[in-house]
């Protein structure tokens, strides 16, 4: 068992609807020595790969992407959920569905900084269905850029997006699989990696 998989069977909570609530260390209330570690991880997996840029999508992966940034020396760009002001000129855009939510989002990414020039590793929180990653997907396409890598804090194995991400051909690296979690004992199984 790997540090992120004790992480989740010490203080993760299984929830009905095969919801895996990890808020108290990783997507609400943040460890940064946890996500220090997961920096180090990705950078000695995609240790070979080509990466002058991180891609997130706004919230939950925008912590841990900053931290992998900085094992990396690269900086992040995050795709918004809505479009401000505060953002000028054209912009990417996709739709993503999130499974936490269950709702359809349009997220942008402004053109002026993902281009043809962008070797991009894609970090995330959660893989569930994979519609964030295939929208983070095609807005780096559309830019031009190339999608080197997309590393996940946990996968949910019982659920298709990995399979669906990795049969497109991607490098996905994901530090904890989940392939089954029952919320009336609290168990989780992972999968051997």
């Amino acid at each position: 068992m790997n540090f992120l998989e004790e992480r989740i069977v010490k203080d993760g909570i299984v929830k009905e609807g095969n919801v895996l609530k990890v808020d108290s260390f990783l997507n609400h209330q943040m460890d940064i020595a946890l996500f220090d570690e997961m920096g180090a991880e990705f950078k000695k997996r995609f240790a070979d790969a080509n990466i002058n840029k991180i891609v997130t999508i706004e919230a939950s992966g925008i912590g841990i992407a900053c931290i992998v940034a900085r094992h990396f020396n690269v900086p992040v760009v995050f795709a918004k959920k809505s479009k401000s002001i505060n953002i000028d000129g054209d912009v990417y855009k996709a739709e993503v569905e999130s499974f936490t939510h269950k709702c359809k989002n349009n997220v942008i990414v402004s053109r002026k900084f993902l281009g043809s020039d962008d070797h991009v590793l894609i970090i995330d929180d959660f893989l569930a269905n994979g519609c964030a990653l295939q929208g983070l997907i095609s807005i780096v396409n559309e830019a031009g850029g190339t999608v080197e890598g997309i590393g996940i804090a946990v996968e949910k194995g019982f659920q298709n997006g990995g399979r669906i991400i990795r049969n497109l051909g991607f490098h996905l690296e994901s530090l904890a699989i989940v392939e089954s979690m029952d919320a009336t004992s609290g168990e989780i199984v992972f999968r051997q990696q």
